[in-house]
């Protein structure tokens, strides 16, 4: 990758951020020293940027060059197997959030067989198609009860970030998702009911749970995907 296409890769991640509203133009000012007009002027590619300033944003906005890297590229750097796919597991916003994961944003991996993930179906829409598939998240200690015996505290949670449709996966068996609730992941079972996701837990000593989906958006677009498999510590 050259230096015109990791610039423009920076400027496309902080457009990115600024829509998912993590970001905007007069914090990036602040953190940078940098003025709006300069800013805007560089995210709507009216200006370049100098390399101390391009410097000075990745420092403000916590990334390094290997971050802009194409996943390609990334995934180079990253040890392999014959026949194992390391997963990456991320914090919640990251796997709700980033199309294309960060190896800064890597924790840690997880080793599967190859041949299993390949043969798990997608359903998703054309823009999440562009996504890196699977991520693997930590289930917090106090988000495990509801969905008590198959998540246990501490569980590590496989998303498969290319279905998040609605329809079951299985004939007659209640897909398992992870759901955005702002920027944390809930799991949970879900339906779609006069324009509310309604969360059923596995455990009926916990309540059902009810999210508003806002007009304009798509019940698909509350859920960061399908759980492919829920690893429980022994």
């Amino acid at each position: 990758m050259n230096f015109t296409q990791m610039y423009e890769r920076l400027r496309l991640e902080l457009l990115r951020r600024i829509q998912r509203g993590t970001l905007s133009v007069s914090l990036l000012g602040r953190q940078t020293g940098f003025g709006q007009a300069h800013l805007s002027n560089f995210l709507h590619s009216r200006r370049q940027l100098s390399l101390e300033a391009m410097d000075r944003i990745l420092r403000a906005q916590h990334l390094s060059a290997p971050d802009l890297f194409p996943s390609a590229q990334r995934a180079e750097s990253l040890p392999e197997d014959d026949g194992i796919c390391a997963v990456p597991v991320t914090s919640h916003a990251v796997a709700l959030f980033e199309p294309v994961i960060r190896p800064s944003a890597i924790q840690s991996l997880l080793r599967l067989p190859a041949a299993s993930l390949e043969s798990v179906h997608s359903r998703t829409s054309g823009a999440r198609r562009a996504w890196e598939r699977f991520v693997a998240v930590r289930v917090p200690t106090p988000d495990a009860p509801p969905m008590d015996p198959l998540v246990q505290p501490e569980a590590i949670a496989l998303i498969d970030r290319h279905y998040n449709s609605l329809l079951p996966y299985r004939p007659n068996r209640a897909n398992l998702y992870a759901v955005r609730d702002g920027s944390h992941l809930t799991f949970r079972y879900v339906d779609f009911l006069a324009s509310r996701l309604v969360l059923r837990p596995h455990n009926i000593a916990f309540p059902v749970e009810l999210i508003d989906v806002n007009p304009g958006e798509s019940p698909n677009d509350l859920l960061a995907g399908r759980i492919a498999l829920i690893l429980n510590e022994l």
